[in-house]
């Protein structure tokens, strides 16, 4: 259990201090990785005990760039679109996108919506806090107009929830949000299997059961299978440094037999 500036994170709630730790860690110096300026600054306000995380990883402000990607596109043909970002944690794709006039539902349980609170700017009218779960379906109705487009992101939720509540969720979205998009990364089974019999990342940090998990072509499969869901496109991290930077690994790694081992993130068009 974790308090951050008044609010108790425990559990999965927690591991957003992980990500923020790892944004925050590649937003600084003279060639940062990520621009993100709110995450430096909040993640300098927590008095915590960040090494148990281990080493700073690239995967977070990588898979946090390929979002802002994904709606910076989305919102370029429909600037006056929803965003609605289910279990978000700490991030702050909000500020990095800076779509000025997009409205925005940050949707999450009510400790973590507190710690946003204490931690970002609550000045913005286009941001709408909702302190909920995302299995709790009253934040569909939190989206005034759906004709005028819909994104929604679940960054590192699924692999958190039950494979039917991931599924039902889905397909209600493809059901209320016609024409509108929906990004969602997965873990491999190997990983979920592992943090099932639980994974210490650290000695001092063991990661929450994670049950939920999809290969790409498990992903393609089911999603497709969904009515509403018009198709699955694969969405690429954009190159790190280091190994990350690796244009050889990267080609390697998109080989069909190995991209199976490894996580994946999805964008799902839906009909509409």
């Amino acid at each position: 259990m974790t308090r951050v500036n008044g609010a108790t994170l425990d559990g999965v709630s927690a591991t957003a201090l992980w990500t923020l730790r790892n944004r925050a860690a590649f937003a600084v110096g003279p060639r940062p990785l990520i621009e993100d300026p709110y995450a430096v600054r909040a993640h300098g306000s927590i008095d915590y005990d960040w090494d148990r995380f281990g080493p700073p990883s690239q995967s977070h402000p990588l898979r946090a760039l390929a979002l802002d990607e994904e709606i910076g596109r989305y919102l370029a043909h429909r600037p006056g679109a929803t965003v609605v970002a289910l279990g978000e944690g700490l991030q702050t794709t909000f500020w990095r996108v800076g779509a000025p006039r997009a409205r925005w539902l940050s949707v999450d349980l009510a400790p973590v919506m507190d710690a946003r609170a204490a931690l970002f700017p609550t000045d913005d009218d286009r941001m709408v806090p909702l302190s909920m779960s995302a299995l709790d379906l009253a934040w569909l109705d939190e989206v005034q107009d759906p004709s005028a487009g819909v994104f929604v992101s679940a960054e590192g939720l699924f692999m958190y929830l039950e494979r039917d509540d991931v599924l039902a969720l889905v397909a209600e979205c493809a059901r209320r949000f016609p024409g509108g998009r929906l990004l969602f990364d997965s873990i491999p089974p190997w990983f979920s299997r592992r943090t099932l019999k639980g994974l210490k990342l650290t000695p001092r940090y063991t990661a929450p059961g994670m049950p939920t998990a999809f290969t790409p072509s498990q992903t393609v499969r089911v999603f497709e299978a969904l009515p509403g869901v018009a198709s699955v496109r694969s969405v690429d991290v954009p190159l790190g440094r280091g190994l990350w930077g690796s244009r050889i690994l990267r080609s390697v790694a998109s080989l069909p037999p190995v991209r199976e081992f490894g996580p994946s993130i999805a964008l799902l068009s839906l009909a509409g």
